[in-house]
């Protein structure tokens, strides 16, 4: 009997097959068939192992379960089934799809985003012994305790050097069952992981808090002058009722660490450890009870009342307005519900930061999700979401894809930020959008909320798709900063500039360091020098696998790429003519602080950027000093503007405002609007009014304007006009099409080839194509197509199934082997 007419008899039919999603980038599921003794454990959304190819074992999902099986191909059978119950929730899938289909790459490329990847097990994937004692090993089965034997020697394992050991495919349970006893580690990566900040307070011991008491210690320290003054600042300060910090008390007694130190040592001083937030301005111990201000009361009323009618509100509330505490009281009401809630930061820094808080009100219902934590505690948390043991998670973008079970709130904070839109790799989803659906999914509600709303949300709430509710006023009554814009070319004809830095802001410097406090300048381009240029023959160093300048860092006096990684030596000579009349060109931040050094040698100045702040707790470290006053200036890129705020400062800088609204993309009057603002907002204390210097080759511009009037509407006013007239977002879909190939002309031609077999159908929308900005990265080069969709009268769904039939005769034809398509839906 031939295999066909085997496969498909009666006794074949009523064998069970299962729709299996592999953790690759396959535009199907893959059929298995299920062997009679695996038949009672498959179940949607439960792993399986597969064999895939040769030689290649993955974890997969079960996506469906049928008796009906493949009509082109045998169905292989399935080896094992690690779980016993899914380990996706309940609709999950559903939310997949939904991301594979509006974001146009598969169903493969959403689960490795999603899932942990200690829940990936594949061929490939790495195991290592945990730092477990040699207790409970005696408990190991043989094959387990062999497994845990061949660690100790090797150290590290692939799951295919198991199954060598072994001598069987089906290890995938047992290293399960390893992973979950804590004998072994999978994919482990030691990355940094949350510490809240914890802040050292004195106070007079108890002996000395009378009247004879403080008497007889400040005769005993007589011949101490210092802790003798440290003590009488300490009574001093004791009066106004606040809380003492090791710091506060060596600025106002003008003493030194060490009488601080024999002051404690002595019992003098009694030392006190508190959680604190860097929220609100200055370092507040976390009260976990508060009072809205009568702006808030307002707000919040205002939310619950347009929850009965909209599904999204976007709160529009300016920086330091109190936003964190409404998301607080309306989480509490999500909760009493017995609901849970994802609450999206756009940074990892940000979810750490906000933690601090939120774990006071909220204790261990509380969880955080984000890269930055190893792949065992993503695991971790997966599973306590699944159960529903975790009722609020807090998170980074990549926390959406979690298997909620029952959300009753989602929100999104900074909804305008960038950083929640994934590039590479596929999904290239934006958190915020897939956000709305999942809430959808749960009949739950959402909230945005941001001091400069993107222009497409504002849009909608304006259309009255979403509910809009505005908080205008500062916490605490304090003021918007002042703005003050500096024309560089003037100054510099006056010759009033000082290298980088003009006489205003010079000046700025000197009078906020003179009362003790704070300054931060922002250079968004991090490094010394962006690019280096012969002055003989003009020649530019550039990578050798990307189309871009080299940009020259200090601190390893190297050249670096900052697309590929590339580095070589810092260019001495000129490789073209030979001369040594090599200029810098430019200046990131690393020249702003070298610049500021020779200027004002007295000042303590730190860096907060890609480079500070790679290593463990590096942006903690740099965070930590400043907010300690052990600097006086941070120079930092866009990382300063994140939501950040410090008690002491009360000037900001801005260096260069130019290459920020100068930028090639339809978003940057928008962008730059937003990042100014939001700097800006980093300004200015509960007593003090703060202070914005704008440096600039364009002082009329009518964004600087706009920034400077605090002028939200009229931004989205002009911005809703221009995208209106030339075909963009709001009123306009954006799909982008990047063709990449090694050969220049190839690329070339099948991008020609691609965007006429579109024109074919969609006609005049298809644009390109065209290189872009950085034409060539990693050794292949780029050529884009756009497609503008008009959101009227046509359905995208279409759109999309017609793309996709370009894409499979594009790939059909062999003159486009090779060549690799990226469709990026929403791109920008």
């Amino acid at each position: 009997m031939s295999s066909a007419s085997l496969f498909h008899s009666a006794d074949a039919r009523k064998t069970l097959f299962v729709e299996v999603i592999l953790p690759l980038s396959i535009a199907k599921s893959y059929t298995y068939r299920v062997p009679d003794a695996l038949r009672g454990n498959v179940k949607i959304g439960v792993r399986v192992i597969v064999q895939f190819g040769k030689n290649r074992i993955y974890a997969g999902i079960i996506e469906h379960v049928t008796e009906e099986g493949p009509e082109r191909y045998e169905a292989k059978y399935i080896l094992d089934v690690v779980d016993e119950e899914s380990i996706v929730a309940a609709g999950q899938l559903d939310f997949w799809r939904w991301i594979a289909d509006y974001y146009m790459c598969h169903l493969g490329d959403v689960m490795q985003a999603a899932l942990p990847a200690a829940l990936k097990m594949a061929s490939e994937t790495k195991i290592r012994a945990a730092d477990s004692e040699e207790r409970g090993r005696s408990e190991l089965s043989d094959k387990a305790f062999l497994v845990m034997d061949a660690l100790d020697v090797a150290g590290e394992l692939r799951i295919s050097d198991v199954i060598k050991i072994l001598g069987q495919k089906t290890v995938f349970p047992l290293l399960k069952n390893l992973f979950d006893k804590g004998f072994i580690l999978i994919s482990e990566e030691i990355k940094q992981r949350y510490k809240p900040k914890v802040k050292t307070f004195l106070r007079l011991a108890s002996m000395y808090n009378d009247s004879e008491g403080k008497r007889t210690i400040l005769d005993e320290l007589n011949r101490a002058p210092k802790q003798q003054d440290a003590v009488l600042a300490l009574l001093q300060l004791q009066k106004q009722d606040i809380d003492i910090s090791r710091q506060l008390l060596m600025e106002t007694s003008g003493c030194g660490a060490g009488a601080i130190t024999a002051l404690i040592d002595k019992g003098v001083f009694e030392v006190e450890e508190k959680v604190v937030s860097r929220f609100q301005g200055s370092d507040i111990v976390l009260q976990k009870d508060f009072k809205f201000s009568t702006p808030q009361q307002q707000a919040f009323d205002q939310i619950n009342q347009l929850f009965h009618e909209k599904e999204v509100v976007l709160l529009h509330g300016v920086t330091a307005s109190g936003k964190t505490q409404l998301y607080i009281r309306l989480m509490e009401q999500v909760l009493a519900q017995g609901q849970g809630v994802l609450f999206l930061l756009p940074e990892i820094a940000l979810t750490a930061q906000i933690t601090e808080r939120l774990k006071l009100y909220f204790g261990d219902e509380l969880g955080v999700y984000h890269s930055k934590f190893n792949d065992n505690e993503r695991a971790e948390m997966w599973y306590k979401v699944l159960r529903g043991e975790i009722k609020i998670i807090v998170g980074a973008r990549s926390a959406v894809l979690l298997p909620f079970k029952d959300l009753g709130l989602v929100i999104v904070d900074e909804e305008h930020e960038s950083s929640y839109k994934q590039y590479e790799p596929a999904p290239r989803y934006h958190a915020r959008d897939a956000a709305i659906y999942l809430a959808n999914t749960h009949q739950a509600k959402v909230l945005l909320g941001s001091a400069t709303p993107s222009v497409e949300s504002f849009y909608n709430a304006k259309a009255d798709k979403f509910g809009l509710v505005t908080l205008s006023e500062r916490f605490g009554e304090v003021e918007l900063p002042a703005i003050e814009i500096v024309h560089v070319t003037e100054e510099a004809r006056k010759d009033q500039m000082v290298n980088y830095f003009s006489k205003t802001l010079v000046q700025g410097i000197q009078d906020a360091v003179a009362r003790k406090e704070q300054i931060i300048l922002f250079q968004n381009r991090r490094g010394h020098t962006p690019f280096l240029q012969c002055k003989t023959c003009g020649y530019v160093a550039k990578c050798v696998q990307c189309d871009v300048s080299l940009t020259y860092h200090k601190s390893s006096n190297l050249l670096h790429c900052h697309y590929c990684g590339f580095s070589e030596d810092n260019m001495q000579l000129c490789p073209a003519c030979g001369s040594t009349h090599v200029e810098n060109k430019g200046y990131g931040t690393e020249r702003i602080e070298e610049e500021l050094e020779l200027l004002m040698p007295e000042l303590r100045i730190g860096r907060l950027d890609l480079d500070t702040t790679r290593g463990k707790d590096g942006f903690q470290k740099v965070i930590t000093a400043f907010d300690e006053h052990e600097y006086d200036v941070l120079i930092g890129t866009q990382m300063v503007a994140k939501g950040l705020d410090f008690g002491r400062v009360n000037l900001i800088g801005i260096i260069n405002a130019d290459s920020m609204i100068n930028f090639p993309d339809f978003r940057s009057y928008e962008r730059a609007f937003s990042l100014f603002s939001q700097v800006a907002g980093r300004a200015g204390r509960r007593q003090t009014q703060g202070r914005v210097i704008i440096q600039t080759y364009s002082p009329n511009h009518r964004v600087l304007e706009q920034v400077v009037q605090h002028d939200y509407l009229s931004m989205f006013t002009e911005e809703i006009t221009e995208r209106k007239n030339y075909h963009y977002p709001p009123f306009y879909r954006l799909i982008r099409l990047d063709v990449k190939h090694a050969d220049q002309d190839k690329c070339l031609d099948s991008a020609n080839k691609l965007a006429n077999l579109l024109r074919t159908t969609l006609e005049k929308r298809v644009l390109g194509p065209e290189q872009p900005l950085v034409a060539r990265i990693r050794n292949n080069y780029i050529q884009t197509i756009t497609l503008k969709v008009e959101r009227k009268d046509i359905s995208i769904v279409k759109v999309k199934e017609l793309i996709r039939q370009a894409l499979v005769h594009f790939e059909i034809d062999k003159k486009n082997s090779g060549v690799r398509v990226v469709v990026d839906v929403d791109p920008y």
